[in-house]
């Protein structure tokens, strides 16, 4: 009598693959969001360039307007150095956006849009990892300043939530405005001429404001762009919840600087409703090229 013997090894080959699991979209969305964004920060850790030139930046406006600036500008009430840090805040954050637009520019240039293509994975999510990518960096800008700004003699006047409402609203509008610099990235031609559209709109925004003088000093036409400038608005809410502002102070009665946080809160969520899909549209756009 003879008996037949399967191989063990036979036997794993022909064993069926098990079936793949399915998500819901919802899931598949958030997985492709974070699969694109741990690739942005993966970046940051292997370039430290970009850290590192992101935060010098700050330290040096902090440094430059401490020191030479705050002889020169007088604040009544209050020393020039607490009155200029959220300004600072709001430059920073405002113009560290600006490197969603640069990245989505090259990435197009380098062809990484053609491969992201190739894959299974929303449009969404390349966009979604960018800003947040964006959004780390500032973050990271953010504690140098703060921790600058206290070694230069600025404080935090106020408590430890309205601080932290600070520090949010800083960098949700932050967030918000990445999408718009990506949406401009996706539309130029090259990265080098996203830097300067980039400036074309952050320079007037961020210098005719409240950000580094006080608004009603400035002459009548740019008094009246400053007030309603939402970056006024944003420095005018930090500066409210860091406890920064000058006692007595005169407010302008605009109303989006009697009412900054809910300014900021409604521009953070217009910049989202218009641009996200704007940008999403685009992506579509350029990646079917």
């Amino acid at each position: 009598m003879s008996t037949t013997t399967t191989h063990p090894a036979v036997a794993v080959a022909t064993a069926p693959a098990p079936a793949p699991v399915a998500h819901s979209p919802i899931v598949n969305w958030f997985s492709d969001g974070w699969i694109t964004t741990r690739r942005n920060l993966i970046k940051i850790k292997r370039v430290p360039d970009i850290v590192v030139f992101t935060t010098l930046q700050p330290i040096m406006f902090v440094l430059l307007f401490t020191y030479v600036y705050a002889g020169v500008i007088n604040i009544p009430g209050s020393s020039y150095t607490e009155f200029i840090m959220a300004g600072i805040f709001a430059q920073t954050v405002v113009f560290g956006s600006t490197y969603s637009g640069s990245a989505m520019a090259q990435d197009l240039k380098d062809g990484i849009i053609d491969r992201f293509r190739t894959l299974p994975m929303s449009p969404s999510a390349v966009l979604i990892g960018r800003t947040n990518g964006d959004l780390m960096i500032n973050t990271i800008s953010m504690a140098v300043m703060m921790g600058t700004g206290l070694i230069v003699g600025w404080r935090i006047r106020s408590s430890f939530l309205e601080a932290v409402a600070a520090i949010a609203l800083l960098l949700l509008f932050a967030y918000a405005f990445s999408w718009v610099m990506a949406f401009l990235g996706m539309s130029v031609r090259s990265p080098e001429v996203i830097n300067n559209v980039s400036f074309l709109v952050l320079f007037p925004l961020t210098f005719i404001s409240n950000a580094f003088v006080p608004s009603d000093t400035l002459p009548t036409p740019l008094r009246i762009f400053a007030e309603y400038n939402p970056v006024s608005a944003l420095v005018q809410a930090a500066r409210r919840l860091f406890g920064n502002v000058p006692p007595n102070t005169p407010v302008s009665d605009v109303w989006s600087m009697q009412n900054p946080e809910l300014t900021v809160l409604i521009g953070i969520a217009a910049l989202l409703i218009v641009f996200v899909p704007l940008s999403i549209r685009k992506f579509k756009k350029v990646s079917s090229r």
